[in-house]
């Protein structure tokens, strides 16, 4: 198997440590301490990873945070397994079991009674927004606890090897990868417990979560919640879209920036956003080709300073353009691009071949916000937000009393938003377990303020709009 791990970076550095070896389908996989079995298989070269239920495609991974299902295989007997979130263990085995995998025949007789604890605030997901939260409400005296997927908190942030713009005060001039340890190295200060790798479930009436950990069932009752679950990537329709070598820009970063493998030797970036140009730099870092930027739209997205650093380095953006099909069979050879007019119609004529072995698609994401209509909160469709969000009070307090939302699953907008919303939840917290103060309230409406000042200018109206249209003037009841 080939290896495709990055040996140098501009920026990030990779400690590695000693290999560790799994066995695939009888072949011996080398990986390293922190890497995920998708990110192992994939640096050793594998692209298929399951197929399509019924034509039995193949698929290849494409979210690498546990949002799709492109990755589930076998693990030590276990059926559909997210590959993308489980850690490389020494000795484990892994297959692909197709589309349709068969029970466990092996099951415990004895089950281990759950256990089951009673705190103040539940938090669920540990990036910016809940890691934030987390540090205001447990330096009030609350017992805090975390929930998140991933072995390493600070969400999308770990993959942000670029500097913030904005004030100082809200961390301009900073690299999300250390924004990322900061905010960690703060919760635990705190006493904020961070259950890593761990999966919320579901949510039950009285404010009670079940958590799966380590292979084991947890039951947790709060007399708070905040749901900071992030986002997951939109999608875009063109034949052909389901070959392994497809990903969402998440995927990409991922890949090279948390475990430092390449996605592939030449990439077609479809999006110019900031998430778009953004990538396709830090695939230029990582010693990737990028083939060219196209957008449907008549301009690119994203702020002029990203799309400078790409044209200077000789990298197109087309806009008026976008993907008709990707070519391959059992992965991405290439992709056929063409020119829109003023109407979004394609213009005969104007169809091009490229060459790559990668489509990176960046066009936005949406809420991720299922547990909250578990919870039975209103929802409300606000394009300007990205999508369904909840109906809340200006505290970021649901329809459902006592549980709050902050980040990109209120709304989609910056890092920097996700983590003020992040304090404002905090703070309206302490304040409904721990009675209102002056103290409380005024910081409060301090981090409400800066909510708004991040908000002004013309990259803020859509998000303004947004805003205004889902939330409650007046306490919910």
């Amino acid at each position: 198997m080939e290896d495709n791990r990055i040996r140098k970076h501009p920026v990030l550095e990779f400690e590695r440590g000693e290999e560790i070896y799994f066995e695939f389908e009888g072949e011996r996989v080398k990986a390293y301490p922190g890497e995920t079995i998708a990110a192992a298989l994939y640096a050793n070269g594998l692209v298929k990873f399951t197929e399509s239920k019924r034509h039995h495609r193949p698929r290849g991974f494409f979210c690498a945070i546990g949002k799709c299902s492109s990755c589930i295989m076998r693990v030590d007997g276990v059926p559909h397994v997210r590959t993308c979130t489980t850690p490389a263990e020494d000795g484990m085995k892994v297959e692909r079991h197709g589309a349709l995998p068969e029970f466990p025949k092996d099951v415990p007789p004895n089950s281990p009674r759950p256990l089951e604890r009673d705190i103040d605030v539940a938090i669920v997901g540990g990036g910016p927004a809940g890691l934030s939260g987390a540090i205001v409400a447990a330096n009030h005296g609350l017992d805090v606890h975390v929930f998140d997927e991933g072995n390493h908190q600070g969400g999308q942030l770990v993959k942000q090897t670029h500097q913030f713009f904005g004030s100082h005060r809200e961390e301009a001039g900073t690299r999300g990868i250390d924004l990322a340890v900061e905010l960690k190295e703060e919760a635990h200060k705190a006493g904020v417990h961070i259950h890593g790798g761990s999966t919320v479930l579901g949510y039950y009436p009285d404010m009670t979560l079940t958590v799966e950990h380590e292979n084991k069932l947890e039951i947790y009752r709060a007399k708070a919640m905040a749901y900071c679950t992030g986002a997951v990537e939109n999608y875009l329709a063109f034949e052909n879209n389901d070959l392994p070598g497809i990903y969402g820009a998440g995927g990409v970063q991922t890949l090279m920036n948390e475990y430092g493998i390449i996605p592939g030797k030449r990439v077609l970036m479809i999006g110019s956003g900031n998430v778009g140009l953004i990538v396709s730099y830090q695939l230029l870092q990582a010693g990737v080709d990028v083939v060219e930027v196209i957008e449907a739209m008549p301009h690119f997205g994203g702020y002029q300073v990203h799309a400078s650093k790409l044209r200077r380095a000789g990298v197109p953006i087309r806009t008026r353009h976008t993907i008709k099909r990707a070519l391959g069979t059992e992965q991405v050879t290439g992709a056929v691009v063409h020119e829109l007019d003023e109407h979004w119609q394609p213009i005969p004529g104007t169809e091009r071949e490229l060459e790559c072995d990668v489509i990176c698609i960046a066009v936005g994401l949406h809420p991720d916000n299922q547990f909250l209509r578990q919870a039975g909160a209103e929802m409300k469709y606000v394009r300007e937000l990205g999508g369904y969000v909840p109906v809340r009070t200006p505290d970021m307090e649901t329809t459902v009393e006592g549980i709050y939302v902050a980040g990109d699953a209120a709304g989609i907008e910056e890092a920097t938003v996700a983590a003020l919303e992040g304090k404002l939840v905090g703070y309206a917290v302490a304040e409904r377990l721990l009675g209102g103060s002056e103290e409380i309230t005024m910081k409060k409406e301090g981090v409400q303020k800066s909510i708004e000042g991040m908000r002004q200018g013309p990259y803020g109206e859509y998000p303004r709009r947004g805003v205004k249209m889902c939330t409650l003037e007046e306490e919910v009841c």
